[in-house]
């Protein structure tokens, strides 16, 4: 809002401008980068719809939480017999690879 406007002039202003806002709902935003997801707790969202495009406002507390790769016995087995090593080690090493089996048994080829 802008300060020391009322939010009623404010709310004619938006739609003579064909500005429509609506309060979401929302019990927690997750945001997918690369790497790692943004977890919003307690989101007050905001959509805005101005000429068709819809835009978000996001507002919370923000926690970031690292990207895990589920890993499949399937990708175990192949790099413990590709590489022959432990089971262990495979497994440290597709986490290490973020799930990347021929890096993770070159890695352990290279060991």
């Amino acid at each position: 809002m802008i300060p020391g406007m009322n939010p009623r002039e404010m709310q004619k202003a938006m739609k003579r401008l064909g500005i429509s806002q609506e309060e979401i709902d929302a019990k927690i935003v997750i945001i997918k980068t690369s790497g790692k997801d943004l977890l919003i707790k307690n989101p007050h969202v905001t959509k805005f719809n101005m000429m068709g495009q819809e835009t978000f406002q996001v507002v919370g507390d923000i926690e970031e939480a690292e990207e895990e790769h589920e890993i499949s016995e399937d990708d175990v087995a192949t790099v413990i017999s590709q590489a022959g090593c432990s089971r262990e080690d495979a497994l440290d090493a597709l986490k290490l690879s973020d799930g990347n089996l021929a890096e993770a048994i070159l890695k352990l080829q290279g060991k």
